[in-house]
Parts: structure tokens; sequence; C-alpha cells
């Protein structure tokens, strides 16, 4: 069965390419749906103009579909609300000598 801590788990595997930091940490994953097994992650970037979106989100939406139990994984770009470090978990902060 597919929770929403095993899919946060999948999302921590996966980083911003600019940022040693996963993207659950970083406070870019703004939700997450489940519902049998079906997916909806519903996501920011550090910055609209970021030249990785379309990298980062094609490696979410393809670590959830190799996840066991997922038959379909959906990734919802937003950008309301605005990202900003504050939303960065403590350990991210550490990590990038925030703290």
């Amino acid at each position: 069965m597919i929770t929403k801590d095993k899919i946060y788990d999948v999302l921590r595997e996966c980083y911003d390419p600019e940022i040693p930091v996963n993207i659950v940490d970083l406070g870019l994953v703004y939700d997450v749906a489940v519902s049998g097994d079906r997916i909806h992650v519903k996501m920011t970037l550090t910055t609209p103009g970021c030249g990785m979106a379309r990298m980062i989100c094609s490696e979410v939406q393809n670590r959830l579909a190799r996840t066991e139990g997922v038959s379909d994984a959906q990734v919802e770009l937003v950008w309301d609300p605005p990202w900003n470090p504050a939303m960065m978990s403590e350990t991210a902060r550490k990590q990038l000598g925030l703290e």
C-alpha cells in the first residue's frame, strides 16, 4: 500500500542539482495526495526562472512512476505561494550553513 510517508521518502531522493539538499528539506514540496495507486505532487522551485525546472520535475515524476505500487504519478509545478528560504527544514539550513 502506498502511503504519504512512502512518497515523501521517495521525494527525499530528488535533489535540485544546484543545491545539495533534497527537495523535501528545501521546502519545495507543498502537497502529496495519494488516491489508491495514483499520486499527485504539488511542488515549486526556488525561482520561476530555474533552468533546471524540466529536469527536476522529470526526475520527480520518474522516481514516483518507478515506485512499487504506483500506477500513475502527476507532478504539478506551482508558484503560489512563492518559495523562500524560511520554507527549508532545520536540517537543510544546517547543511547549507545557514544556522
